[in-house]
């Protein structure tokens, strides 16, 4: 199946008054559920999400091999006794630990874990993630437990009207020729803060790297 990308170029704002619009910058893959022939519904998000943050360093760096198989995830995962032996060729899932100790494997980048505990506000992660895009980061994994569901980020916009994170998940399954698809059925969609989920605590997975390279709007 051939993978779409950048499926959010094209996507409306959600204010037509912006203070500050950031985005990454540079291409990535939309990985997702099924988009290898393996069903993974319920329990591949995390794998998708750390497979899109690999494509996007791959691409950067010119790289053809540095997107890892669910397989290949699994099987590292359990060499380096992460994991015990029956992880392998499990549905188990993986969280931002785990992608940041693939990322690193895998592509050859440290990344950062940051930690939001429940009922924290998100707002506090959002110059973070400002800081990150501008100097030329790539997607962020999100995800926690009661909201958990994995996801990725791939930029911010701040305005009078509120404050949004352009978010991309990786729960759609089906073969997918249009990115248009995924920008009308929300597969890709700038996400108000009050939309995440309170009593969640959230993980934020960000690959290192330092480019100076960022699209931004102020």
């Amino acid at each position: 199946m051939e993978l779409q990308k950048n499926v959010h170029e094209g996507l409306p704002l959600p204010t037509s008054s912006a203070d500050c619009v950031i985005t990454l910058r540079g291409d990535y893959l939309y990985y997702h559920y099924g988009c290898d022939g393996l069903d993974d519904r319920g329990w591949g998000c995390g794998y998708r999400t750390l497979q899109t943050l690999c494509s996007w360093l791959a691409i950067w760096e010119g790289r053809s091999q540095a997107v890892p198989s669910l397989y290949e995830i699994q099987k590292w995962l359990v060499d380096m006794e992460d994991k015990p032996p029956n992880f392998s060729g499990s549905r188990s899932w993986i969280g931002c630990v785990e992608a940041a100790l693939c990322v690193e494997r895998f592509c050859g980048v440290l990344c950062r874990i940051l930690h939001t505990r429940p009922g924290e506000r998100l707002e506090g992660m959002l110059e973070i993630l400002r800081a990150h895009f501008q100097r030329g980061g790539g997607p962020v994994m999100m995800g926690g437990d009661t909201d958990n569901a994995s996801k990725g980020i791939l930029g911010l916009c701040v305005g009078p009207s509120g404050q949004y994170l352009l978010v991309l998940d990786p729960h759609f399954y089906g073969q997918c020729m249009d990115k248009g698809l995924l920008q009308r059925e929300g597969w890709v969609q700038w996400r108000s803060l009050n939309s995440f989920e309170p009593s969640s605590f959230y993980n934020f997975c960000l690959p290192q790297v330092q480019r100076e390279m960022s699209t931004e709007i102020k």
